[in-house]
């Protein structure tokens, strides 16, 4: 279907444009018209198609890193749908709990590890800031001092540059809230309290790099001297960027690490090449969960279609992925709105869910469960697992 030829008045494109120029002069439902000639979503095509093609290496997978973390165990916090653990997973850590406020999130941890003990709702509540609630659950799996790592990132959203893009900048919202913010502002400190409390052998805060610099640095600064003060070495805030660790995609996360065992930690080392995101999104989607994609109107389409590698489409504010370069940030978005994804390399069209989580090293067969946007949410705010596994090992290796 997708040849390596421009597809300029080609008679398929020809094709296309009439049927979606007649679609939108009347505002019509596209996907009726598509069925009626034998066509889905995936048969339209740019104007210019094809040429760019990914011929580098593949990216990293879970098993592709060696396990260095034999039965470690690990208690996970701010849970998500569960990407940092399946990293830690994958490198020998032996999962003890999971901390996750959000039920539908729950749910997907369940669905795919029926055998981690995962404490949210609707048996907990899940909710960090709850400190004697969440302390009462872990003594059922732990003592103090614990020899293993706590692991976990609070909510992000209150610090991410990202976020607050999506408002004006002479907007009220524009300002980055951060730890002003009612409550997520403060769960780095409920988090570093349960550090303190259970004294693990190590911990893994993960963040956006925006915490660094949120009211010049000094919120971060007194969450690691409440650390040091309690007898943890902390290593500097460090940021990396999964596409220099085998990862089709470029997105910046902010790791802090620390332990009590007095040993110094060495972040995991660049990898000398970076993958393009064509090495993932050309692959076969047949047959995988969490491929529904958005059904984009006419006018939209005829729009994208006239987009080149790496352009943005600015009323709609996607941008058409380059295959031979690593995907710009997956963020939380949704097939019917509530946030932005990018547009497929070769089709038209914003990524589905799977093909997000591709990008984010997920394994195809970890289900995300959920109304189609909500899984978006899940992919987009989690750390990629492969990153999540590099990070692991190179903790296990300096205190284990």
């Amino acid at each position: 279907m997708h040849s390596a030829l421009l597809q300029f008045e080609t008679p398929h494109l020809i094709e296309q444009m009439r049927l979606l120029k007649k679609v939108a002069a009347v505002d019509g439902d596209l996907p009726p018209e598509l069925d009626r000639i034998g066509w889905t979503y995936d048969d339209l095509v740019y104007e210019v198609s094809g040429p760019k093609r990914w011929r580098g290496p593949s990216p990293l997978h879970l098993g592709d890193i060696s396990s260095a973390a034999t039965g470690i165990p690990l208690v996970s916090f701010f849970t998500g749908c569960g990407g940092m653990d399946l990293g830690f997973e994958s490198v020998g850590y032996q999962h003890v709990a999971a901390f996750e406020i959000n039920e539908l999130f729950c749910k997907t941890l369940r669905r795919n590890r029926p055998e981690w003990k995962v404490f949210g709702p609707p048996v907990h509540s899940g909710d960090v800031s709850m400190f004697e609630n969440v302390a009462a659950a872990l003594r059922t799996v732990i003592k103090a001092p614990f020899e293993g790592v706590f692991a976990g990132g609070p909510p992000c959203q209150p610090f991410s540059i990202a976020a607050n893009q999506r408002f004006a900048k002479w907007g009220d919202k524009f300002k980055r809230t951060g730890f002003a913010h009612e409550k997520n502002g403060n769960l780095l400190f409920d988090f570093v309290r349960l550090i303190i409390e259970f004294r693990p052998k190590a911990f893994v805060i993960e963040n956006v790099p925006g915490l660094r610099d949120l009211d010049g640095g000094e919120q971060l600064e007194a969450a690691i001297e409440s650390l040091k003060a309690a007898g943890y070495a902390v290593s500097e805030p460090k940021i990396l960027d999964a596409a220099q660790h085998g990862i089709p995609q470029q997105r910046f996360r902010l790791f802090v690490i620390g332990s009590r065992t007095g040993n110094e930690y060495y972040p995991p080392a660049p990898l000398n090449y970076v993958v393009g995101s064509g090495s993932v999104l050309f692959r076969s989607t047949a047959g995988v969960p969490n491929n529904e994609t958005r059904e984009h109107r006419a006018g939209s389409l005829l729009r994208y279609m006239r987009l080149g590698y790496g352009a943005r489409d600015q009323l709609g504010r996607v941008d058409r992925l380059d295959p031979k370069l690593p995907s710009k940030t997956v963020i939380a978005g949704g097939t019917k709105g509530g946030g932005r994804s990018h547009l497929h390399p070769e089709i038209p069209r914003t990524l589905s869910v799977r093909e997000c989580a591709r990008l984010q090293t997920f394994p195809d067969d970890y289900v995300f469960v959920g109304a189609s946007a909500r899984q978006f949410t899940q992919v987009g705010n989690a750390v990629p697992p492969v990153l999540a596994a590099r990070v692991g090992k190179a903790v296990a290796e300096a205190f284990f």
